[in-house]
């Protein structure tokens, strides 16, 4: 399990609302300057993320929130993998169906891989709302 520290920012029907704290070490780090994790959390704004909970918390509570890595890897190649093959596929299958002296087939080529590409894209999201994404949620463990 992969285990973060975070805070209770907002309860709703057996769902807790959480934000990452930063860790104390970056304040503290003599390279902050220079740091790219640093900079980047310093520009972009906490989000608030939904978490399975079971437990009774208010707000302002420090939480553990846990996720399974296995499930967070089948989610990354789902993500990740899935489109690029559809891109491929998309374009292979053009090339396979056009002839080779067709008008403006690279057009076609190119075309088809987008379109491809975007209904994986669209794929994925429908597969999403469906499950609800309920076996890859985090879930709290603790309150610290």
């Amino acid at each position: 399990m992969i285990e973060e520290t975070a805070v209770v920012v907002k309860i709703a029907n057996h769902q807790v609302w959480v934000e990452s704290v930063q860790n104390s070490a970056c304040g503290a780090c003599l390279q902050k300057a220079s740091c790219a994790t640093s900079a980047i959390g310093s520009v972009l704004k906490k989000k608030s993320v939904p978490v399975d909970c079971d437990m009774q918390l208010k707000i302002g509570d420090q939480v553990t929130v846990a996720i399974d890595e296995n499930l967070l890897l089948r989610a990354s190649l789902l993500l990740y993998l899935l489109p690029l093959i559809a891109l491929f596929a998309g374009a292979g299958i053009a090339d396979w169906l056009l002839p080779v002296d067709a008008n403006a087939a690279d057009l076609w080529l190119a075309g088809s891989a987008v379109l491809s590409f975007l209904a994986s894209l669209w794929l994925i999201n429908k597969v999403q709302s469906l499950l609800v994404m309920g076996y890859a949620r985090p879930v709290v463990v603790r309150k610290i």
